[in-house]
């Protein structure tokens, strides 16, 4: 039977491709702007978001996107004080994660809850294979935009990412351009959070854009390069997940993304040493 006979794994084709690719955009920047704990600050906060959203009785999206767009405007106004670092931005993270945790109980201990943990663990590992057809129209449809959005500010963002204080005298508003930029990049972590979960999503966002970088440094090739390998690795966890079912989607997704990564960098080792060895 033809994997694109089964309604969900055609939903999640479709879904994944549209998080992928805003994905892949979204990491390119974030890798090249070295705001990668960024993700992982949005990881933490994604979980949280969701599972408060469950407690008071919302929607889990609307929770995600408010507190992934909001926190990673508020990493924005930070500036330099949110670098990895940080002991503080730390410190502040480790205890939105243990919020997280106390929202998990309240969810599971109150009436809306019924004592079941299984949205706990699907805002954790995601749930792609059990999107329905509305659930992937949006998904695909603000994963695209998100896309879009990436590509509109691509150019500024660009230059404001190589060269802040030349873009800044060039009349490019780089403080701004990087409010927007965070922006985008919480409500494609948000996205991302239904394909691979809260645990595992920095691996989708930072590992294909790893990869591009290591296979090119022009700026615009790379960007699409981590837009291409985001896409194609997303399909290729999908197939795996699908003719191997024991093995999770997230995690067969996530593997994908590090194998790739690691080809590439051991590809990128052995290309330096031959080049070295030649010109000695």
């Amino acid at each position: 039977m033809s994997i694109f006979q089964h309604p969900f794994m055609v939903h999640a084709l479709l879904a994944g491709t549209g998080i992928a690719l805003a994905a892949g955009l979204v990491g390119y920047f974030l890798v090249l702007r070295a705001q990668v704990f960024t993700g992982d600050a949005l990881s933490h906060v994604a979980f949280t978001g969701a599972l408060a959203a469950l407690a008071f009785g919302i929607d889990l999206r609307v929770g995600l996107f408010a507190a992934t767009i909001l926190v990673a405007l508020l990493l924005g106004a930070l500036g330099e004080r949110g670098r990895a670092d940080d002991v503080v931005i730390g410190n502040v993270f480790a205890w939105i994660l243990g919020l997280g945790v106390f929202f998990l109980t309240l969810y599971t201990t109150n009436q809306s809850g019924g004592g079941n943990g299984t949205a706990g663990v699907t805002v954790l590992f995601g749930s792609i294979f059990g999107l329905s057809a509305a659930q992937t129209a949006l998904a695909l449809g603000i994963g695209l935009a998100v896309a879009l959005a990436m590509l509109l500010i691509a150019r500024p963002l660009l230059f404001a990412s190589l060269d802040p204080a030349v873009a800044a005298a060039r009349g490019v508003p780089v403080r701004a351009l990087g409010f927007a930029f965070l922006a985008v990049a919480g409500a494609a972590t948000a996205e991302a959070t239904q394909a691979v979960g809260a645990l595992l999503l920095l691996g989708l966002i930072a590992a294909p854009a790893g990869t591009a970088q290591l296979m090119t440094d022009r700026p615009y090739r790379g960007l699409a390069l981590s837009a291409g390998l985001a896409v194609a690795q997303m399909w290729a966890g999908l197939a795996l997940a699908y003719y191997a079912p024991r093995i999770p989607p997230s995690f067969a997704i996530i593997a994908v993304t590090a194998v790739g990564y690691a080809v590439a960098l051991a590809a990128n080792r052995l290309s330096k040493r031959l080049l070295t060895f030649r010109q000695a």
